[in-house]
């Protein structure tokens, strides 16, 4: 809807919407202010909590007098508590009337009677669009050529593709016409909802603001770039599902023939065990330790890398479209003359020491309570053993899945302790500006988070079962409790237990449930707080106006904790998805729910947000890119340490008699003679063992017990250790020199949108070279013609005749 304008370039809004008294002008914000009631009334209404703003809209629908009538007599101890509570009261108006003033004196238009209304007129607009430095269409405008690249003809080929997928507003639609931009003056005035749709982010850019709208974009970009990933990660599981039958490792462990004797898993309690019984556990591993598992690491690298180059060419696209392509540099400008607080390195000392040490005792809280896991499993395990439990074969998965589920709950709880301390932190550093405030803030939120979700991980990706010992010689902690050892194939297979766990909890619970739980159980409190029944509540409803409906609703606190969660995400499918290739088909399927929830609750559980402008999203990005470089470090230890893909190699290439994996279980279990047991640690109950085995097995690379030096690292282990090392180093290299060659190989800016804005900036120079030429041929005319009616002229010669005429009209 277009706006009609005065003839002294106001506009004349249509007669829509709410008007002050007048009828003319427009009320574009309404002044809610919290009145503290007297005691007496407070008294009456305390049943229904601190629903005041409802309640002080339901009795303003009653009748005064009645109210008057039925307020009961105060006794003077009470009066004189009223009378304080009144001289509270004037404060505030005084305050209030303060801010009236305040308003006032910047130009803008208030009305008064029950409500404060506020009206903001065209030259205040226009003032402060000139401060902000708005970008505004001019008159002038110009056709845009679509690129004849390859890149650019597949983006269109793309769009045509996907065009039943965008919804029927404007901004979807491909533009050909486009009008010069320039930031707002007022002396250059004269220049100037399905479910399978994607997202109108030009409507909520419009309605939100370019902040909110980024985030928007930010997140379909991510859900989309999930999609191949996913289909990628669904093949290689499907390809370990293929191969299981005819893995070799895992064929030999099940095979009853064998009739390997392991040592006991824990002392005294737990007693010797046969191999074969870790059949099941060895085949599910080879679903996610497989040779794909390599190829699917070193895809997600290289996707990393592509999704963030995509979003820079998004970004870019989006700073164009919404004429942002300037706004850095003032941005930056205008953060640095907010700048008023003052302070030396010495003031802020105390603060940065505070948030160094409570960060450092955050993270060592963490490390605590994972350790604390860490003795339950343990704990756990002992006593199942010793217990009547019936099915002694699946303990090893009860342990495993309650400590997962115990890790999970540690972690939802800590993340809203670590947000609440992350911000008190950010407020004793007194930082300049908004912008380095919220930075602060959130690279504090970030580290404590990231702590509380990935230690687990990563004591099972990389501690777990390495600092154990040998039978006879165990390591202990806490007095008698001898640290965890994995199972016989790996602890991979445990390492993805604990990211599904975590990765589904987190999404299920803290993302998606809470998002929708806890609104919905804030209503239903509120309700309970009033006694008004169903009737009345629909009337107090309908007696609404629009903005007293919106003041109800929850405030809004900001874009920090959706990127959050979606950060949190990223790291769990990047960081170790060569043990848990699901990850991307998981977050996919949330993302596409968090993306309406997310605009459900933006628009209709949340106050609307003063629209903010934003170039990018932030510090996030640098987030997102450091995150990507730590995976591919992360992803070659866990390959290398983690699984048993190097083992295999070297076996197969240096060891096997045959070039095959036959032969693979055997070399990589050692001997241990069971006298050799430390007292009080061999088995009370040998099993169900008819003789008692005089050698049993564990996994490891040691002489045996007859060698010249038993038990000792025999040259096998260096040569796998090794091989370890140098596949860590050839991995990271490899990876990192593709990365940077498709980072170099990508450009930032997409050529049409740079070839657009440099003809732009040739446009915009020559409208106003021509404006000035017009300016000085005006100003020189009418020197020309006052030169001419002046007395003095008349004794001098006429001026020359003009090759083109002027006329003038006569007067009448």
């Amino acid at each position: 809807m277009k706006n009609l304008y005065a003839e002294d370039g106001s506009p004349v809004y249509p007669r829509q919407g709410p008007y002050f008294s007048d009828g003319q002008r427009r009320v574009d914000y309404v002044l809610t202010y919290q009145i503290q009631k007297p005691n007496s009334i407070r008294r009456q209404s305390s049943r229904f909590g601190d629903n005041n703003f409802i309640r002080r809209l339901w009795r303003s629908l009653n009748i005064r007098s009645r109210r008057a009538e039925a307020q009961p007599k105060e006794d003077p101890e009470i009066a004189a508590q009223d009378q304080r509570t009144d001289y509270h009261e004037d404060d505030k108006r005084f305050r209030r009337e303060e801010f009236e003033e305040n308003i006032l004196e910047t130009g803008l238009e208030l009305e008064m009677d029950e409500r404060v209304r506020v009206h903001a007129p065209w030259n205040v607009l226009c003032r402060e669009a000139e401060f902000m430095k708005l970008k505004m269409p001019t008159k002038k405008n110009y056709e845009v050529k679509q690129g004849s690249n390859l890149v650019e003809k597949i983006r269109l080929f793309i769009h045509k593709v996907t065009a039943p997928l965008h919804p029927k507003v404007d901004p979807n639609r491909p533009q050909t016409v486009k009008f010069l931009s320039h930031p707002f003056s007022r002396e250059k005035q004269h220049l100037y909802s399905f479910f399978y749709k994607y997202q109108p982010i030009g409507l909520i850019r419009k309605y939100f603001g370019e902040k909110v709208g980024l985030y928007f974009a930010w997140l379909g970009v991510y859900t989309q770039m999930l999609i191949p990933a996913a289909i990628v990660g669904v093949i290689v599981f499907l390809y370990g599902c293929a191969t299981v039958d005819d893995n070799i490792p895992s064929m030999e462990i099940c095979d009853p023939r064998h009739n390997i004797t392991m040592c006991p898993l824990c002392d005294r309690a737990c007693s010797y065990w046969k191999l074969v019984t870790a059949c099941g556990t060895a085949r599910a591993s080879h679903l996610f330790d497989n040779p794909a598992t390599v190829f699917f690491s070193i895809f997600m690298a290289l996707w990393a890398v592509l999704f963030m180059e995509h979003w820079k060419r998004r970004q870019m696209r989006l700073n164009y479209i919404w004429d942002l392509t300037g706004f850095g540099e003032e941005e930056e400008r205008e953060e640095s003359e907010k700048a008023k607080v003052k302070l030396t390195c010495t003031d802020r000392l105390p603060a940065y020491l505070t948030t160094v040490v409570t960060m450092v005792f955050m993270i060592l809280v963490t490390f605590a309570i994972v350790f604390g896991v860490i003795l339950y499993r343990i704990s756990i395990k002992a006593a199942l053993h010793m217990s009547t439990y019936s099915d002694q074969s699946n303990i090893r998965a009860t342990v495993k899945g309650t400590a997962a589920v115990i890790n999970l709950v540690v972690i939802i709880i800590l993340d809203e302790v670590y947000a609440a301390i992350a911000r008190w932190l950010t407020a004793l550093e007194v930082p300049k500006t908004d912008k380095s405030f919220e930075d602060r803030l959130i690279f504090k939120t970030f580290i404590l988070k990231f702590a509380n979700a990935f230690t687990p991980i990563v004591y099972l990706a990389f501690f777990r079962g390495r600092l154990v010992g040998r039978p006879g010689n165990y390591l202990y902690v806490v007095g008698s409790y001898r640290m965890e050892e994995c199972a016989h194939a790996g602890c991979l297979m445990e390492l993805c237990i604990q990211l599904c766990i975590t990765m589904l909890g987190k999404q299920l619970i803290q993302n998606n449930l809470f998002e929708i739980g806890i609104p919905k159980l804030k209503k239903l409190l509120r309700r309970r707080k009033s006694d008004l029944d169903s009737k009345q509540e629909e009337e107090l409803n309908r007696s609404l106006y629009r903005h007293e409906k919106d003041h109800i609703l929850g405030p809004f606190v900001g874009l920090s904790p959706e990127y959050m969660e979606m950060i949190i995400q990223f790291g769990m499918v990047t960081l170790f998805v060569a043990s848990f290739p699901l990850a991307p088909l998981f977050a996919l399927l949330n993302n596409i729910i968090e993306i309406r929830l997310d605009a459900k609750k933006f628009v209709m559980e949340l106050r609307r947000p003063i629209a903010a402008k934003a170039k990018d999203i932030g510090i996030w990005y640098n987030l997102l890119r450091g995150l990507s470089k730590v995976a591919v470090i992360v992803n070659a230890f866990v390959i290398s340490f983690t699984s048993d893909f190097i083992p295999r190699l070297v076996y197969q290439y240096m060891f096997s008699v045959d070039g095959t994996m036959h032969g693979f279980v055997d070399h990589t279990l050692s001997y241990f003679n069971v006298s050799d047991f430390q007292p009080g640690t061999d088995p009370l109950q040998p099993m169900h063992l008819v003789v008692c085995p005089s050698v049993s097995r564990y996994k490891d690379y040691r002489e045996p017990p007859w060698a010249s030096t038993p038990y000792e690292l025999s040259k096998e282990f260096w040569v796998v250790l090794a091989a370890r090392l140098a596949f860590v180093v050839v991995f990271q290299n490899v990876v990192m020199l593709m990365s940077d060659f498709v980072d170099w190989l990508i450009p930032d800016i997409p050529k049409d949108i740079s070839l657009q804005i440099h003809k732009e900036k040739i446009l915009m120079v020559e409208l106003f070279m021509k404006e000035e030429q017009g300016k000085r041929l005006a100003a020189r005319e009418n020197h020309n013609q006052d030169n001419c009616n002046s007395p003095s002229s008349a004794n001098q010669s006429p001026p020359r005749p003009r090759s083109r005429p002027v006329s003038h009209g006569t007067s009448h």
